[in-house]
């Protein structure tokens, strides 16, 4: 029972009442996203809309099998805790087996002092001087740089901590604001407005990051086909053949930045082997980056009905604003304003 100063439900405000609910609900949410892109906590806000998909996409196959509102609401709690607790703990084991990798040096310095001689046969010989003499001088030349930007690289670390705990503290937000979602109980009309917007972002990143996920598993097949097949049909070893297929699918789920990054390293890699073996990379890269575009258009566009000149412009616009982060963000914001603007029967 609710006394008589208590506000009406949603469903009963006047259309003059639920104008103004709505617009203050979306003013409020354009704000959020906005202010997640100029305070730099968007792997934050990614990290807890993955959790708030994934209580999602389980709670169903609980709902199925527990009868009774509160038991429904402990599951879906311990579910939300079970999900941060393993995404927390592969992303552990990854640093781990990052820093692990990174202590065999010996190898990668070897891998790229190959490739300084093979690039003096290709240099004009007053470049020769800009190039290290053996592996020894490499070394000095990477620690004097090192100590020459050591105030840099600790930035950067103070950076990756401070980005690791907003991806944590966003896990805990995405849990427990998938857990309230998911509770029938009374809300005033505000709150249940932005209830509303909130699951249509989730709802716009899920398309998003499904559609990446297809892109980034068709690119990985092929890139694999090319370096654990075609290449060693041709008697030819790219060096860590395994590990670029890995990273190649990976840094694909990053719209646009993902594919040049994986490019980069195919392309170096390629270089330790020779020139025929680069420009054979090269044709190819060239030819998934004209496969990418057909599926950006066709799954992604799918995915929010858009076309791919839209979300190229989204990234633009974004990138110029916000940078790099901006081109991450920038078909999930799309999609969502889209997918409101919809709703409306705007577009």
């Amino acid at each position: 029972m609710t006394d008589g100063s208590a506000p009406r439900h949603a469903a009963g405000v006047s259309p003059r009442a639920r104008l103004w609910l709505d617009g203050t609900s979306y003013a409020l949410a354009g704000f959020g996203l906005f202010m997640v892109l100029w305070l730099h906590l968007l792997p934050g806000l990614l990290a807890g809309l993955l959790v708030y998909q994934l209580v999602h996409t389980l709670a169903p196959l609980l709902a199925r099998r527990l009868s009774g509102h509160r038991a429904r609401l402990i599951a879906l709690a311990l579910l939300s805790a079970l999900i941060v607790g393993v995404l927390t703990a592969i992303t552990l084991l990854a640093i781990a087996h990052f820093k692990a990798d990174a202590a065999h040096t010996t190898r990668l310095f070897d891998k790229m002092m190959e490739i300084v001689d093979q690039a003096r046969d290709h240099l004009p010989a007053w470049a020769d001087q800009y190039l290290p003499d053996d592996i020894d001088d490499m070394r000095d030349t990477l620690s004097t740089w090192l100590h020459a930007h050591m105030g840099t690289l600790q930035l950067a670390g103070r950076e990756a901590a401070r980005a690791f705990a907003h991806i944590l503290i966003g896990m805990v937000l995405g849990a427990i604001v998938a857990v309230d979602a998911s509770d029938p109980a009374y809300r005033r009309p505000l709150a249940a407005a932005l209830i509303t917007r909130v699951s249509r972002v989730a709802d716009a990143f899920r398309r998003i990051v499904f559609a990446q996920v297809k892109i980034s598993l068709v690119n990985t097949v092929f890139t694999a086909i090319f370096l654990l097949v075609a290449l060693p049909l041709l008697d030819v070893k790219l060096p860590l053949a395994k590990t670029l297929v890995a990273l190649t699918f990976v840094v694909g789920l990053l719209p646009v930045i993902g594919n040049l990054i994986s490019n980069s390293l195919i392309i170096i890699a390629a270089l330790s082997v020779g020139l025929p073996v680069t420009i054979a990379a090269l044709v190819f890269l060239v030819l998934i980056h004209k496969l990418e575009y057909f599926l950006n258009a066709r799954i992604v566009g799918g995915e929010i009905e858009a076309k791919a000149w839209e979300l190229l412009l989204a990234m633009l616009l974004m990138e110029a604003a916000f940078g790099l982060p901006g081109v991450v963000a920038a078909p999930i914001y799309y999609a969502y304003m889209k997918r409101e603007l919809r709703m409306r029967g705007l577009v």
